[in-house]
């Protein structure tokens, strides 16, 4: 026999149809956001840790600035245990979009490439593009591309397997997919590229695989000393240390954290918001579970029938959810990772984790917490139901508020003393929502905030890293001395990084820094982020040969783009051990012409100190307008369902101020206006606690990055997160004024006791 309380579930819907729409809303916004982000971060990562095998990725580079003799690499091979490949590329400017591009070519026995579109290059003018430079670009397949001298025609799409993130150089702060990119040409296309900048590089594989990366450091270690008694090495990277090949699976495990930790922040505003509304619910039926109960229905009976339409709820939203987050939200996600990473193909993958933690574990959390209070609520007698008398103590003193207080005033205080767990939890919710805003807002202003300093405070127009010293007519040049070495990340708790050092020339016209006789100034990227002063003395080690140096800190200077140390050309040159008048760099104002291409290392131009800027741009473009509709929303239904619920519970008192004679607009002001004072209270507290929230967040997130980034909070910033709330808490008003004036007169007259 069909249980008769089932025909009341119909009725029960169409008169609270909001709250479950809000209900089910809340669910679905969470498991496709979270569900989307997990499913899609999980199956890039393991196609990208499929590709490691797939596509023979090396386990690490060298470079020397000539070529090594068959014998040499044979010697190197056998000492070191290695597998060693000629890995040769060279670079040329790519000038209709300002950039510079690699040219490989194509790959045989490491590193290989995976071709998305067309086909591999095979003709001497064809040209395999990486997928990002030719997205970012507007190229495609047919389409014509001029390196240096000489034009390709475009035969393939590629992905580079050990370019999966376009880093130029392994100490750059942040990759750039728009003014670098990367490609593949036929043997004898590669021959017909000029060799002003070609580099001797080699990739290598272990013989015997290192287990973990603690075995992977020793045996870089070891391997860094044979590749050095064949010559001093341009540059040494393992694969642990590039970033070309880790930053993407990294950033992809950091995000899944990232997004579990938000998706716990919401489990527990939906426990707040479900614990109020079931309170709630059971307080305003209260006379009906006291009629059944006297009528002979069990708890059981009642229990189950009051869980029907919040699981249904539930279930609605996270089968809703689960289909946006395998789909729509997984495409947008996706999209977030592919703007940014060059990744091999990928299949979206079911993943039982991310079903658990976003459908699994909060149904199940909503379920317990149904029945405990539905439990907790329906142990009372049938006769406390019917008067309404739902409290398990007696009924306290209410708190005494001074009477020179005027009566409007203290009528509000009262609203807010009996409804306080609700306004705490719109606190709590705004606070969330607040800091969902303000971190998809604060990323341009922050950004625009860097590269402004940047531009502002760069050393020279250009920078000219040198492969040996060479002299110029150049009027504006001034040389100086480049050298780098790495922080000791035992000793800082922070990753290890190269740190530039600057020997220039006393009484410099490009970097007139003050710091004392044998001491350094540093950077102010350097001074921010390490926590460092004057008097402090940083330890600094080069990474090929062990040694430690030391220097103590005399000062700073305005450099908030690189983590560097300024010293005197001669101090420099005696500390690392290069003969007197040494130098391999030069600031200028202007171009220098006079330096052969083929003797430049590298260029450094305002191009490539905003690259971070420009990344983080075009990387975390879409993934903040799905913040900022996600906040705004929830910020939306936090305030409607909670201070809907504020205006229900005061239904009697409403109704009986109507019967006083008090028209909607002056309950308004008591009722819906005390909401709005807690909801503006709360709007300005709630962004200074997520300000210092956020610039730990940013500190402790940008701290595993090479360079430094500056937290910055904008007034621009705090004024948009201000006006969206409350131009969304207008709409709520409406609504809720919408509510008070449908409140009956006689609604003062029912359930008296």
């Amino acid at each position: 026999m069909k249980n008769p309380l089932n025909r009341r579930l119909p009725r029960e819907l169409r008169a609270e149809l909001p709250k479950y729409l809000i209900i089910s809303l809340f669910f679905v916004l969470m498991i496709s956001a979270v569900s989307g982000f997990l499913v899609a971060a999980n199956s890039l990562k393991q196609a990208n840790d499929e590709s490691f095998e797939k596509f023979k990725v090396e386990d690490g580079n060298f470079e020397f600035r000539e070529k090594l003799s068959a014998e040499d690499l044979q010697k190197l091979c056998t000492e070191g245990r290695i597998s060693a490949y000629e890995n040769f590329y060279k670079e040329e400017e790519v000038k209709d979009f300002e950039a510079t591009f690699r040219v490989f070519a194509d790959r045989k026995d490491i590193d290989l490439v995976d071709v998305l579109e067309g086909d591999s290059p095979s003709a001497a003018d064809e040209l395999g593009i990486d997928r990002l430079f030719a997205k970012n670009h507007k190229l495609k397949l047919g389409s014509s591309i001029t390196i240096g001298d000489r034009t390709f025609k475009i035969s393939g799409i590629v992905a580079l397997s050990d370019y999966s993130c376009l880093f130029q150089n392994p100490s750059d702060m942040m990759f750039d997919n728009d003014k670098f990119g990367v490609g593949i040409v036929s043997d004898e296309g590669f021959g017909s590229i000029r060799d002003d900048k070609l580099h001797y590089n080699y990739s290598y594989f272990y013989n015997t695989k290192p287990a973990d990366d603690k075995e992977a450091k020793e045996a870089a270690e070891e391997l860094v000393k044979i590749i050095s008694a064949c010559g001093e090495p341009e540059q040494f990277i393992p694969r642990f240390t590039n970033q070309a090949i880790n930053f993407a699976p990294n950033d992809m495990s950091g995000d899944r954290v990232m997004i579990t930790v938000f998706l716990y922040i919401v489990v527990v505003i939906l426990a707040f918001v479900f614990s109020i509304t079931i309170s709630n619910t059971i307080t305003k039926e209260a006379g009906t579970i006291g009629t059944l109960r006297a009528s002979g229905y069990t708890r059981g009976e009642i229990l189950r029938h009051y869980m029907i339409l919040p699981l249904l709820s539930l279930t609605v939203g996270a089968v809703v959810g689960n289909v946006l987050g395998y789909t729509l939200l997984n495409d947008v996600m996706a999209k977030a990772y592919l703007d940014s990473y060059s990744l091999t193909g990928f299949k979206t993958l079911f993943t039982p984790d991310a079903f658990v933690k976003t459908t699994v574990i909060p149904f199940a959390l909503m379920l317990v917490i149904n029945f405990i209070m539905l439990s907790s609520k329906l142990k009372l007698s049938p006769l406390r139901f019917l008067r309404h008398d739902l409290r398990r103590s007696r009924r306290k003193k209410a708190f005494k508020l001074n009477t020179k207080i005027p009566i409007m005033i203290r009528f509000r205080l009262r609203v807010i003393f009996q409804n306080l767990p609700n306004y705490i939890t719109i606190f709590f919710g705004i606070v969330f929502a607040e800091m969902i805003l303000m971190f998809s807002l604060i990323f341009q202003p922050m950004l625009d905030e860097f590269q402004a300093n940047t531009t502002e405070s760069m050393l020279a127009n250009y920078q000219y890293i040198l492969k040996a010293p060479v002299p110029t007519a150049a009027e504006k040049a001034e040389h100086y001395t480049a050298s780098s070495l790495s922080t000791i990340s035992d000793e800082t708790g922070i990753i290890d990084e190269d740190v530039t050092l600057y020997g220039v020339q006393p009484d410099s016209r490009y970097v007139p820094f003050t710091a004392g006789e044998g001491k350094v100034a540093i950077s102010t990227a350097y001074h921010n982020k390490y926590k460092l002063d004057t008097g402090d003395k940083i330890r600094l080690k080069d990474k090929y040969s062990g040694k430690i140096y030391e220097f103590e800190i005399g000062g700073y200077y305005e450099y908030p783009a690189i983590i560097a140390a300024f010293m005197d050309e001669e101090m420099l040159n005696k500390t690392m051990g290069y003969e007197e008048g040494y130098f391999n760099a030069y600031f200028s104002d202007d171009q220098i012409e006079d330096i052969p291409e083929k003797l430049i290392a590298t260029k450094i131009t305002v191009t490539e100190l905003t690259k971070t800027s420009r990344q983080i741009t075009r990387s975390m473009g879409s993934m903040m307008i799905v913040f900022t509709v996600f906040g705004t929303i929830i910020y939306v239904l936090v305030i409607f369902l909670l201070a809907k619920i504020i205006i229900e519970k005061n239904s009697q008192s409403i109704s009986m101020t109507k019967i006083l004679g008090y028209n909607n607009r002056e309950i308004n002001t008591l009722y819906i206006h005390t909401t709005t004072i807690v909801t503006v209270i709360s709007l300005i507290l709630g962004i200074i606690i997520c300000d210092r929230i956020l610039a730990i967040a940013m500190f402790e997130v940008f701290k595993g990055y090479a360079g430094w980034f500056e937290y910055v909070l904008t007034w621009g910033v705090v004024f948009k997160t201000l006006g969206l709330g409350l131009a969304t808490y207008v709409i709520v008003v409406l609504l809720l004024g919408r509510k008070v004036k449908n409140i009956p007169l006689d609604e003062a007259l029912k359930n008296v006791e």
